[in-house]
């Protein structure tokens, strides 16, 4: 039987150590999103998480940047798929949040879309 393995052990394994993760996700983040917070207190926050929520903030970055390049364009895609893309307020709302949940956000979005359709 295969065992699931730790956060720790999945840190060490993908990304050598938790220092080199949270460098990858501070660089990820800087390229999805605009912040006001300096690089070094966003490294020392990011430092003081625990793997499991790094992990989960790299794989939720990652699939940002793969699929719609910044937080912005996932909420423009997310207004327009619930059929509010003309209401700036609200697509500007949208921007304000996290991109983890963003990306929760348009996968209940297309999955709504998805069961219409059907």
């Amino acid at each position: 039987m295969a065992t699931k393995k730790s956060p720790l052990a999945r840190t060490k394994g993908e990304h050598e150590s938790k220092e080199k993760l949270v460098d990858k996700l501070v660089g990820l983040l800087g390229q999805i999103a605009t912040s006001d917070e300096a690089k070094e207190d966003l490294k020392g926050r990011l430092l003081a998480a625990s793997n499991k929520k790094l992990l989960t903030l790299f794989a939720a970055g990652s699939e940002i940047k793969s699929k719609f390049g910044s937080v912005d364009k996932i909420a423009e895609a997310l207004a327009s798929s619930l059929g509010r893309a003309k209401d700036a307020d609200y697509v500007k709302k949208l921007k304000s949040y996290t991109p983890g949940k963003l990306l929760d956000l348009y996968r209940v979005a297309e999955k709504r879309s998805q069961k219409k359709a059907a």
